[in-house]
């Protein structure tokens, strides 16, 4: 039985006043997939990821989600919906409580799941519930990337787009990360991740895409991507 189609974003093009930054963009997700969005810095990752989630409008093309058509949309709609971007950098609330953080996330959509999901952010992220009171600013960089996604689950998102949440972390918490995606995804939420990190992010996804200079130049099974002699030469140097 074929998946459901979650997102699908056609011909999009967008940039940032009269620069040009994505030229006709063909992406997709279904239920339950992970998807890996690949590319180095300023291939366009960020302003593909703002333009889907309603911070920005294309200049053409479309976006679908769940078969609505949201090209355009309010982002405020796009949340309550269920399509939900842990964004780059971040972005918490440095001078509010962890606990006023994470219900912050909720405040669209899933409202009276508040403490429900409160109790299950916390069950991920075991060191977030024992900092509930601390202010969010003085976490480690570790700590504000799980506060960054738990705030992203308060939503009950339908789709989880993770811009970046590996950038700036040791290794050893990069692990950790991608072990809580893996876990995510075990527990069925689809998500859209978007990294340089080429090797752990095609080792979890089941599909992926590389985007260049705006443009998709290759897509396909995680598995076929990571034999293809021209990724490996880009992003892995060999």
């Amino acid at each position: 039985m074929k998946a459901a189609r979650l997102l699908d974003v056609r011909d999009l093009r967008a940039g940032y006043d009269e620069v040009p930054v994505l030229h006709g963009v063909d992406l997709h997700v279904d239920a339950g997939e992970i998807v890996a969005l690949l590319g180095s810095n300023g291939a366009g990752k960020s302003t593909l990821n703002n333009n889907v989630s309603g911070l920005f409008h294309p200049s053409a093309g479309t976006v679908h989600f769940e078969g609505e058509d949201i090209t355009g949309a309010p982002s405020t709609r796009i949340v309550a919906g269920g399509l939900v971007q842990v964004p780059e950098g971040r972005r918490i609330f440095p001078n509010l409580t962890v606990r006023e953080n994470l219900v912050l996330g909720s405040y669209r959509r899933a409202r009276r799941q508040c403490a429900r999901n409160l109790d299950r952010v916390t069950a991920i992220f075991p060191r977030l519930g024992e900092r509930m009171a601390q202010v969010a600013g003085t976490l480690s960089g570790g700590e504000q990337q799980m506060l960054a996604i738990g705030r992203g689950l308060m939503a009950e998102p339908r789709l989880l787009i993770l811009d970046e949440p590996s950038l700036g972390l040791s290794p050893r918490l990069v692990e950790e990360m991608f072990g809580l995606i893996r876990r995510l995804h075990d527990e069925g939420l689809a998500l859209l991740l978007v990294e340089q990190n080429v090797v752990q992010s095609l080792e979890l996804a089941q599909r992926g895409y590389v985007l260049e200079n705006g443009r998709i130049v290759l897509s396909g099974p995680a598995a076929t991507l990571r034999e293809d002699p021209a990724l490996r030469r880009a992003y892995l140097g060999v």
